[in-house]
């Protein structure tokens, strides 16, 4: 099964972490943490969505340094269907 991840921070998701639409339908291109009841939940933008991220991504292991995070992230949100066009 191909893995799918947020369209908008990237995490790894499975059904079970889709977000939700108004009528509780799931989204499959958002976590729950991202989008729910048909909105998103923070209305930030990506260099934001870098900062809050960052810190995860270091206590993880991904990275050595938010700062190295933080670029890491910003290459990859890039390619993301939330900002893409905004990117």
């Amino acid at each position: 099964m191909e893995m799918k991840f947020c369209q908008s921070c990237g995490m790894p998701v499975t059904e079970e972490l889709y977000g939700t639409e108004q009528d509780g339908g799931k989204n499959g291109r958002y976590c729950l943490y991202c989008y729910k009841d048909g909105a998103f939940t923070s209305d930030c933008t990506m260099e934001e969505m870098a900062d809050f991220c960052a810190p995860i991504e270091v206590k993880d292991g991904r990275s050595s340094t938010v700062e190295e995070a933080k670029e890491k992230l910003m290459a990859h949100f890039a390619t993301l269907e939330r900002w893409k066009e905004k990117a």
